[in-house]
């Protein structure tokens, strides 16, 4: 099947991108051919290359090449449209696959001129993200009404969580055209045996992310007074030199020093991909405490290195984390109940080892980049009848692995 998944920002190395490139080359393993559309960012991008893992990406010429914040992307997305629409017309994909809301807008302008199947896969919720950040959301005003109509306008919506796929629903999309496809996890790379990051402290708990507040971050700093024996190191966002002027990581540092655990909390500064297995092998735990996430890949990376998970009770993380066999879920924003989930874990090594193994099979039968490959290209085909899943290559087995309990502007036709 010949597929173009369209994502204007997955050029870049964050998680999303992440996802974006290992769905592609995933699916390019089963035999697909993927084409990524992505806008140029960097004027010395080529106009298309193919990648080493077997899908090509195409660099859309539309705003100016340079990365863009959030809330100035919207504006470049009719130029977006009309590359994809002239590009399409010459090279016809089979199904568009697009990923954020402003890419669903661009594609569904060019993909209903053409005629084309467009699935959509949000990531984030511009309704939910509003609901938990309030105003320092810098999303554009206009999201929440477009976002709506690209939910509504889609051939198929894949949900990431089962959380996302009922907010969806209060959108106005019909549930019977809505599949939850969760993220995946590189199980070959994030695995339980390795090379660890050396331990500063008896105990290590560790939590990935960009400083922001709704991350939870400083709900684990309050939590760390009842848990002497651990250090919490937190990774992610800014490089480490630039943290002094980060008003959050400012802040989470004064916290720390505030509740006399400073020398126990590190903010280290984003660790680079290749290293991420190591440092989540040396966790004894694996904290995700945000007050919303759609994803939860972080405790997926977790789960696969067979550590345990104490997560937030929130999002794709009620679908991944099974409370009491491979982690804790608690409720968000509750530093007592952080304490009380973690306490007893690090005081059972047998129990710690136990979970982090149920999780690391949960990994390997439901979120593999395979399986997420496989039940994606099930999409596909309901759109395209005509157009059976080609077989897979290279010996992969992914239907054969275990099944787990575990814009107004989009209304309006191409002139």
């Amino acid at each position: 099947m010949k597929i173009a998944m369209v994502s204007e920002q997955a050029s870049g190395a964050d998680t999303d991108g992440i996802h974006v490139a290992e769905l592609s080359a995933a699916l390019a393993r089963h035999g697909h051919e993927v084409t990524v559309y992505t806008r140029r960012d960097d004027p010395d991008l080529p106009e298309q290359m193919a990648t080493p893992r077997g899908y090509t990406v195409v660099y859309v010429p539309a705003g100016p090449p340079e990365h863009l914040p959030e809330d100035e992307r919207l504006a470049h997305m009719g130029p977006f449209a009309r590359y994809l629409d002239t590009r399409w017309e010459s090279d016809r994909p089979d199904v568009a696959h697009a990923h954020y809301w402003t890419s669903g807008i661009a594609t569904q302008l060019a993909a209903r001129h053409l005629g084309l199947p467009a699935v959509q896969t949000f990531h984030e919720l511009g309704v939910v993200k509003k609901r938990h950040r309030g105003g320092i959301d810098a999303s554009p005003q206009h999201r929440l009404r477009l976002e709506a109509a690209v939910a509504r306008g889609a051939a198929w919506v894949a949900a990431t969580c089962t959380e996302e796929q009922l907010e969806l629903m209060r959108l106005g999309r019909s549930r019977a055209r809505i599949s939850v496809v969760p993220c995946g996890v590189d199980e070959k790379r994030f695995t339980p045996d390795g090379p660890m990051t050396a331990k500063k402290a008896k105990h290590r708990i560790v939590a990935v992310g960009k400083p922001l507040p709704h991350k939870g971050f400083d709900d684990l700093i309050r939590a760390m007074p009842h848990i002497p024996s651990a250090e919490l190191v937190i990774v992610g966002g800014i490089d480490a030199s630039e943290l002094d002027a980060d008003p959050e990581a400012r802040r989470l540092r004064a916290l720390a020093a505030e509740l006399g655990v400073a020398r126990r909390v590190r903010l280290p500064g984003p660790v680079a991909q290749q290293d991420m297995p190591a440092l989540l092998r040396s966790a004894d735990i694996v904290a995700c405490t945000p007050w919303y996430e759609a994803s939860g890949v972080v405790a997926l990376e977790g789960m696969a290195c067979g550590v345990p998970v104490v997560a937030s009770a929130v999002g794709g993380m009620l679908d991944t984390v099974v409370h009491d066999v491979t982690g804790k879920l608690i409720p968000p924003r509750s530093p007592r109940d952080i304490a009380d989930a973690i306490k007893p874990l690090l005081r059972d090594a047998f129990l710690r080892q136990s979970l982090g193994l149920a999780g690391r099979d949960r990994v390997c039968a439901r979120y593999t980049w395979d399986r997420v490959a496989s039940d994606t290209a099930r999409i596909y085909e309901k759109l395209c009848p005509d157009k059976p899943l080609a077989p897979s290559r290279d010996g992969i087995r992914a239907e054969k692995v275990r099944v787990s309990a575990c814009a107004d502007s989009v209304s309006r036709q191409k002139n």
